[in-house]
């Protein structure tokens, strides 16, 4: 959640990163007059639950358009809202709200939700250095998050750190129970690490397939170029 440096990485982060996706920044409404109400506490009554339920089903359907007005019609208060409302944002290129709100989140709740947005931000802006930073300090305050360690250890193989990125990875698959994108992402760590043994362990722990290492290989050339 970098995403890397050169027009082609961009590229390859749309297959790795689950920050990388860059959309045209829409016209919106004044940004001064943006101002998330962020509340530090992570009770959601049932009402409330059921509506992120359905955001987050949206979501998963590549719906963020619809996604984002079920949000603007229910407004909450909590940082399971405002996490959803800055990272739909984010995807719908709103960088400038997006933003405003993880930045609400660190200066009033120092969450790790709020440093992972700001550093997939960074990514979407090319800017890695920070990215690299924010990443690094949302693992340090949500290690068990599959999301942040997939995100930085995505940053840190457009930052050449492969053995790094090869521990975030593993850390991000093995909670994730081989599942999610940290599976191929982490092929392509191992790849440009010159790990064969840690090829072998995902093809014989996690069967990794063929095709799946084939697609990683052609990850992997990409990025060297």
């Amino acid at each position: 959640m970098e995403w890397k440096k050169s027009g082609m990485m961009v590229g390859v982060a749309l297959m790795l990163g689950a920050c990388a996706h860059r959309t045209p920044a829409p016209v919106t409404a004044d940004v001064a007059s943006f101002n998330p109400k962020v509340r530090c506490s992570a009770d959601v009554d049932p009402e409330h639950r059921v509506v992120l339920e359905m955001v987050d089903t949206l979501m998963a359907r590549g719906k963020n358009h619809a996604a984002l007005a079920h949000l603007q019609e229910s407004v909450q208060s909590n940082q399971e809202y405002w996490q959803r409302y800055g990272q739909l944002l984010a995807k719908n290129g709103d960088l400038q709200r997006a933003s405003l709100v993880f930045t609400a989140m660190r200066d009033k709740c120092e969450s790790g939700e709020a440093f992972h947005g700001l550093g997939m931000i960074a990514l979407k802006q090319n800017n890695l250095d920070k990215a690299l930073g924010d990443f690094e300090t949302a693992v340090n305050l949500s290690p068990a998050s599959a999301a942040v360690r997939n995100d930085y250890g995505y940053a840190l193989l457009l930052a050449g750190q492969y053995d790094n990125a090869q521990y975030h990875l593993r850390t991000a698959l093995e909670l994730q129970n081989g599942n999610g994108q940290s599976r191929q992402n982490l092929a392509v760590a191992y790849l440009l690490g010159h790990n064969q043994a840690g090829l072998e362990l995902l093809q014989e722990t996690y069967h990794f397939t063929d095709d799946e290492l084939a697609y990683a290989k052609k990850l992997a050339g990409q990025m060297e170029k």
